[in-house]
């Protein structure tokens, strides 16, 4: 996947915190640092939001659904 150029306003204090990192060798560069922090806040994100729809769901309601669907399966299969 290609990269893309952005450029972002941060507080003074947190780039230096990051360069503190970067001289450190915990990372690579600033883009590093930024991409990783980026791809973190992603999938915590995204975990967050199928969490939020799972939420949305009704166990009991889920559940009746589900036997319905079996009962009508054991009524299609043949007995062995």
């Amino acid at each position: 996947m290609g990269k893309a150029k952005v450029a972002v306003t941060i507080d003074s204090a947190l780039l230096e915190s990051v360069d503190r990192y970067v001289r450190e060798h915990e990372f690579e560069s600033r883009s590093s640092f930024f991409e990783n922090a980026v791809a973190e806040r992603v999938e915590r994100y995204e975990k967050g939001r199928l969490a939020r729809e799972l939420d949305k769901l009704d166990v009991d309601e889920e559940r009746q659904t589900a036997e319905e669907g079996i009962e009508a399966e054991n009524e299609i299969w043949p007995e062995y």
